[in-house]
């Protein structure tokens, strides 16, 4: 009987993905790194690479992995003071200063700072034998400039970029390799590495810088490509995933409820709709806030929980303007109910914010929310191309959630043509338009519902009319025409309403 012949299947060794230390960028990459293999990190200086390295080994601290930090261009002071800033201690780390004053020293002829004055294969041979010595698990290696320096020409910087890729995968190590973009034009390591994660920072002309983060590649993950907005604060990189609404879809049940408003609700066929948007549009000071806040204060008061976002009034304004008009959402402030959030356009990037709605809904079971105003929402973005797509997703995110979202979108003009930053309206469920009107000698506030995905609205105009009962809809003005033009031509006997308050 003969042997059986030797297998010839070969066996893999099944791959391991382990967290970048940074719950954002896991979602990019859709669970984290593959493991044991070799990474790019580029950025320009200032984009937060030596930070990301930095919460890269102490994830893997406290996952009980040992952390090597290979320093070419910092001192080991300088990265601990970089650490402190975070309120990190680096002292589980091991960290090998190729910077340190003894290499730095002329009479010892290693200064990495003289490329012919040290051979590249010695600095290569130093890395590995601290590799050896420590056998850490995770590895950061900075930067890789001045590798490119000491190799002096493409040819040898590739072969020894490959070599230590080589004895990186050897030692079961996952490494992430930092490089500040000084070679614009170098592909070596885009082709070498296993990832290439690149960071960006943009300057703008007023406000706080925008960063941003692409991943280039990554070989046997599918990840989220695009660009993702991220911030750099004590703490560390907070990482803001672009949203893709069809990743959260789910099922739920519409649900008309009330506005507060029973003449609101004939307009709207019923109330609003749960998993719907709709769209208050109109000049500034016509009501557009006070209608989206007897709308939320309804919906307060049946127990839901409701977030505001607020962009262009200031709180103590909002609040006080809110309880003249008999609508006082203090209250719902102490119960946990409402969370109302003042935005600043300029100190905010449009990620973070959809972050901010995410977390509202998923964590903090919000189920109304208002975006007062998207005029100022629209100053945080690039251009309104972009809005547009922003809004997009976001809209089909909230009603995928089944949250009534209720949007604030200011036009220019008091009387006669409008005009508007954006129009957004094909994007909303139901579009809600506020408009001034002179009549008898007076400036009147008119309301109508223009469109309504979901019921069967009314196609009547009304006086709307603001007191210290909140908002009140009168009859349909029936005997006008031209309301919407500002000036009107009475041509009927509908009596206007009676004001209640000043402030008309």
């Amino acid at each position: 009987m003969s042997e059986a012949p030797p297998s010839t299947e070969l066996s893999c060794k099944p791959t391991r993905r382990i967290s970048t230390g940074i719950a954002g960028l896991d979602d990019i990459l859709g669970g984290g790194l593959t493991a044991e293999r070799v990474y790019l990190i580029e950025g320009t200086p200032g984009t937060g690479k030596t930070t990301l390295g930095m919460q890269f080994l102490l994830d893997g601290v406290a996952k009980g992995e040992s952390g090597l930090y290979i320093t070419l261009s910092e001192t080991a002071d300088e990265l601990r003071a970089v650490a402190e800033s975070h309120g990190w201690s680096l002292d589980a780390l091991s960290i090998f200063e190729l910077a340190s004053d003894e290499a730095l020293d002329p009479e010892t002829q290693q200064s990495i700072l003289h490329p012919a004055e040290i051979e590249l294969g010695e600095t290569a041979r130093g890395v590995m034998e601290q590799v050896d010595k420590i056998k850490p698990s995770r590895v950061v290696f900075d930067s890789l400039s001045e590798m490119r320096l000491l190799a002096q020409n493409p040819l040898r910087y590739r072969r020894q970029i490959l070599a230590l890729k080589q004895f990186f995968a050897s030692r079961a190590c996952t490494v992430l390799m930092l490089d500040d973009k000084t070679s614009q034009s170098d592909q070596h390591l885009h082709s070498i590495a296993h990832g290439v994660v690149s960071l960006e920072q943009l300057a703008k002309e007023f406000g706080k810088e925008r960063r941003r983060v692409n991943v280039m590649k990554m070989r046997g993950i599918a990840f989220r490509g695009g660009y993702h907005d991220y911030v750099l604060d004590t703490g560390g990189l907070r990482i803001f995933p672009r949203l893709v609404a069809a990743e959260h879809a789910m099922e739920f049940k519409p649900i008309t409820r009330s506005t507060g408003s029973s003449g609101l609700d004939t307009l709207l066929g019923g109330g609003l709709v749960s998993g719907t948007n709709t769209l208050f549009v109109g000049p500034s000071g016509v009501g557009k806030t006070t209608v989206v806040v007897r709308c939320m204060l309804s919906a307060l008061n049946r127990g839901q929980k409701a977030a505001y976002y607020l962009f262009d009034e200031g709180l103590g304004t909002f609040f006080a303007r809110s309880a003249a008009l008999g609508l006082d959402l203090r209250p719902h402030l102490d119960t946990g109910l409402l969370n109302v959030r003042h935005i600043d356009p300029a100190e905010l990037a449009p990620g973070q914010f959809a972050q901010m709605l995410r977390d509202s809904v998923e964590i903090e079971g919000a189920t109304f929310v208002a975006i007062d105003s998207l005029n100022a929402y629209l100053q945080a973005m690039p251009g309104e191309h972009f809005l547009v797509l922003q809004m997009h997703e976001l809209l089909a995110y909230l009603n995928q959630k089944g949250v009534t979202t209720a949007l604030i979108l200011g036009e220019h003009g008091i009387i006669g043509e409008v005009v508007r930053d954006v129009d957004l309206s094909y994007l909303s469920d139901s579009t809600i338009l506020l408009r001034y009107f002179e009549a008898g000698g007076k400036l009147r506030r008119a309301i109508t519902v223009s469109k309504s995905r979901t019921t069967s609205h009314a196609l009547t105009i009304h006086e709307l009319l603001l007191g210290p009962n909140g908002i009140e809809v009168g009859a349909a003005l029936e005997g006008f025409e031209g309301v919407l033009t500002g000036l009107p031509t009475y041509r009927g006997g509908t009596p206007m309403m009676v004001a209640t308050d000043a402030k008309r």
